[in-house]
């Protein structure tokens, strides 16, 4: 059955890779482009786009409004917006958690949130999916990340508040928790790493496909681990 299905920061590696699965598998996809840019890729089929600064809460209110005006509903949102930087506690200032909070927890929460109250109100519910990581579960790798797991951390606390109030509903929220992921940027970034371990933007995208199916139907409070 066909879906609509919305994708935020569709012009990254992994927003790419999903765009194209669930084109190809026949669906709407709505995805969300920073200011001033494009997808920056070809591709085909039943592909709509918007504008937003996720950062901004009017703004992403705005902007998810005017998507559920021309297209009713959301099946599945799809929240892959995030950032990422090191930095130990005594590298992580106050600066240096306002900007990770701001692109990995608030892109999410203003985007979800209005997401999540349309999801209610349909029939048939609706699946929201999160980008999570591992340094907020391993201290001993996040503590040398200390802003970025700090942030990503509040991923799963929404991600568990939201399936508390959706599941009597039919709306559910998953968190993916990927490894590295394998993407030009990270093979320059670690030329040294062992790249047969990171897993694939397009693995990611078909563990999401299952996830927002029919076949991911009884999935709620997932955290969905991929790679070594």
């Amino acid at each position: 059955m066909k879906k609509s299905i919305l994708i935020t920061g569709g012009s990254g590696n992994l927003g790419r890779a999903c765009i194209e699965k669930f084109l190809a598998d026949g669906h709407r996809v709505i995805a969300s482009v920073s200011a001033g840019k494009s997808l920056g890729f070809e591709t085909s089929g039943d592909l709509d786009t918007f504008t937003a600064d996720l950062t901004n809460e009017q703004n992403t209110t705005q902007a998810i409004e005017q998507v559920l005006k021309k297209n009713k509903t959301i099946d599945a949102a799809l929240l892959l917006v995030g950032g990422f930087a090191m930095g130990n506690i005594a590298q992580a200032d106050g600066e240096a958690l306002k900007k990770m909070f701001s692109v990995n927890f608030e892109t999410a929460y203003y985007t979800a949130r209005p997401v999540f109250q349309h999801m209610l109100t349909q029939p048939t519910g609706g699946k929201i999916i999160f980008v999570g990581s591992r340094p907020p579960l391993q201290a001993e790798t996040g503590k040398n990340m200390v802003a970025y797991a700090l942030s990503k951390s509040l991923i799963f606390k929404l991600a568990e508040l939201l399936n508390a109030e959706g599941a009597s509903k039919n709306v559910k929220t998953s968190v993916i928790v990927p490894s590295t992921i394998d993407t030009p940027q990270n093979r320059r970034d670690m030329p040294n790493a062992d790249f047969s371990r990171w897993v694939k933007p397009e693995e990611i995208a078909d563990a999401i496909d299952i996830i927002i199916s029919e076949k991911g139907k009884t999935f709620q409070d997932v955290v969905l681990k991929m790679g070594s």
